[in-house]
């Protein structure tokens, strides 16, 4: 598809605005809108806008960006109608020189795929967000729009929710594989096909963008918050990985002979993301809320282990494809829909890729319910624990060079500089249960 496809697919479409998309380094989705007649110098050239008002882009002095839409990411917004059709694309970023921005989340996940090419893989995933939706009226208490379960029937407003949600996706060319309700009260995941990371981190942008847009126009709210509840089940984001070798053109996790399944590629892979799966959690759970869903007790990983049938795993691999070669995966459990997804698949495959350049190999696979291990058992078999903090995950990270080298200086420090100063801000925060806990008895 090139410029001129876009602008004739715009009229036979009726579009009279486009929405130019991109994020901000913590994921948030940003936009600019132009009217369609500006669309082919927005192909062109691309569209100005200033950088130092986005959060953790450029300085004032460095604040001239624009945006180049991708061709590949034209979609119509199924319910902006009213007064004209609206596009919406995905953009890159670039500084006036031509040159991309280094503090553009897609660039950096670009970078990591560009390396993975180069040692002659495809980097696939497939990511299961959970969020809940709360009745908007009553979202200060956080009133669930249901009280099922686990692949429970849902109501009437989440059958709704999710049937609008799921034809709004097929709008945006995101074929939903299932949907379905989770755990935890008003609980819901919707998981769409496996493939390339770049064009699934686009997908899941507009999964969030979505659900969020669906829901708030029935009254309801959406939220990918990993802990709105307390005591009742978080939201995170599984995600399947695997790579591809693009010069034998299969599966290259697979191996017949061995007892996994898995091949020396796959386990190395395995062992570069445990090994620097501390650091990576600054990333991959990046807000204070995130460490509320990383306790004991609801499913969530805590240790960092690997294993098969053991869901208590930080790393799980699925026996179901053995009678499927070409769907060899593993998959990583901490991760929550917080994440900016272009930064959180940049750190994934940079890892695992240090972990097959250094020839790395993982430790045992643990199958029994680490839950359940008291600390001499976790002590004897050198099992380690994930970050209890943010804090926590970004000292991690700054003792580490891993995730400066991914995100590149720029972009580090300003991700630092953000994450610490929300932890700041948390750790002076005087809570509900301190007041309960404290005021009458001392």
């Amino acid at each position: 598809m090139d410029n001129r496809d876009v602008i004739q697919k715009a009229k036979k479409d009726e579009i009279r605005f486009v929405s130019l998309q991109f994020t901000d380094l913590l994921g948030v989705i940003k936009e600019v809108i132009i009217p369609v007649k500006g669309l082919n110098e927005a192909l062109s050239n691309g569209v100005w806008f200033d950088g130092s008002s986005i959060e953790g882009f450029a300085r004032i002095q460095e604040s001239d960006l624009f945006l180049k839409p991708d061709l590949s990411t034209y979609s119509v917004v199924p319910w902006l109608g009213e007064n004209g059709r609206t596009a919406r694309m995905i953009c890159d970023i670039f500084r006036p020189d031509g040159n991309p921005f280094e503090g553009d989340p897609r660039f950096v996940l670009k970078k990591a795929i560009e390396e993975a090419i180069e040692l002659g893989f495809q980097y696939n995933v497939g990511p299961e967000p959970e969020f809940y939706i709360f009745n908007k009226e009553k979202v200060e208490r956080r009133y669930p729009i249901d009280y099922s379960g686990y692949f429970d029937l849902s109501s009437y407003e989440g059958y709704k929710s999710i049937k609008e949600i799921v034809t709004a996706l097929e709008s945006f060319g995101i074929n939903v594989e299932t949907s379905h309700h989770e755990v935890g009260q008003g609980q819901y995941e919707v998981d769409f096909n496996y493939g390339p990371a770049l064009e699934i981190a686009d997908k899941l942008l507009t999964l969030k963008y979505t659900v969020k847009k669906i829901v708030q126009m029935q009254g309801l709210h959406a939220t990918f918050m990993p802990k709105p509840i307390m005591a009742a089940a978080g939201s995170g984001m599984h995600i399947h990985q695997s790579l591809f070798d693009i010069k034998k053109k299969k599966n290259a996790f697979y191996d017949n002979n061995d007892r996994y399944k898995l091949s020396k590629v796959a386990y190395s892979f395995i062992a570069g993301q445990m090994k620097f799966i501390k650091p990576m959690c600054a990333i991959l759970c990046p807000t204070v809320n995130s460490y509320k869903r990383l306790v004991s007790g609801f499913e969530a990983p805590v240790y960092v282990t690997w294993a098969s049938m053991n869901r208590s795993a930080l790393i799980r691999v699925p026996r179901w494809f053995e009678r499927k070669p070409e769907s060899a995966r593993v998959e990583l459990r901490c991760p929550d829909p917080t994440c900016n997804p272009y930064l959180a698949f940049a750190v994934m495959l940079k890892t695992a890729l240090e972990g097959i350049k250094q020839n790395l190999k993982p430790p045992e696979p643990v199958e029994e319910n680490v839950y359940q291990f008291d600390d001499e058992s976790l002590t004897q078999k050198q099992i380690e624990v994930l970050p209890t903090s943010l804090q926590e995950a970004l000292n991690y990270s700054k003792d580490t060079d891993v995730i400066r080298k991914v995100l590149g200086s720029h972009l580090f420090e300003r991700y630092m500089a953000i994450k610490t100063k929300e932890w700041n801000e948390f750790k002076t925060q005087v809570t509900t249960w301190e007041i309960e806990k404290y005021l009458d008895i001392y």
